[in-house]
Formats: structure tokens, C-alpha cells, sequence
């Protein structure tokens, strides 16, 4: 796992947690730490959007195929 997978998957996770907390507390992490609507919760949700297509790209690439692997690298 790459450094860019690993930064995706960690901001998909702190999306999904944040969600979670949402639907189960109707509780914003992110808008109790930077306010509601300021511009550092846009851009985590922004960043958060991005990783998660980062990972449906991630999840429809066969890493254990040999070509996979080596257009990756090239």
C-alpha cells in the first residue's frame, strides 16, 4: 500500500467515523471543531470526497495481477 492509499484510506475512515457519529449522536465532529460552513470544514469534506473516490478507483484495480502492478510503477 502506496502513501497516497494509505492518506485516502485515512481520511475515508475519519469520514465514515464522523458519519457515524452523525447518524448515531446527530453529532458533527468536524463542524464542532472548525464551526459550521467555515472553510476548513468545506475543505475536509472536500478531502474526505476526494479520498473515497481515490479508494472506488483503489477498489476496482486488481493489485495482485502482475500488469496492475507494473503500470503502477511505470
Amino acid at each position: 500500500m502506496n502513501i497516497v492509499q494509505k492518506i485516502a484510506l485515512t481520511f475515508t475512515i475519519i469520514g465514515a467515523l464522523n458519519w457515524g457519529l452523525v447518524g448515531i449522536f446527530n453529532f458533527n465532529l468536524v463542524d464542532y471543531i472548525f464551526g459550521v460552513g467555515s472553510v476548513m470544514s468545506r475543505i475536509i469534506y472536500i478531502v474526505v470526497a476526494l479520498s473515497g473516490l481515490i479508494n472506488i478507483v483503489i477498489y476496482f484495480i486488481d493489485l495482485n495481477h502482475p500488469c496492475a502492478i507494473k503500470e503502477r510503477i511505470d
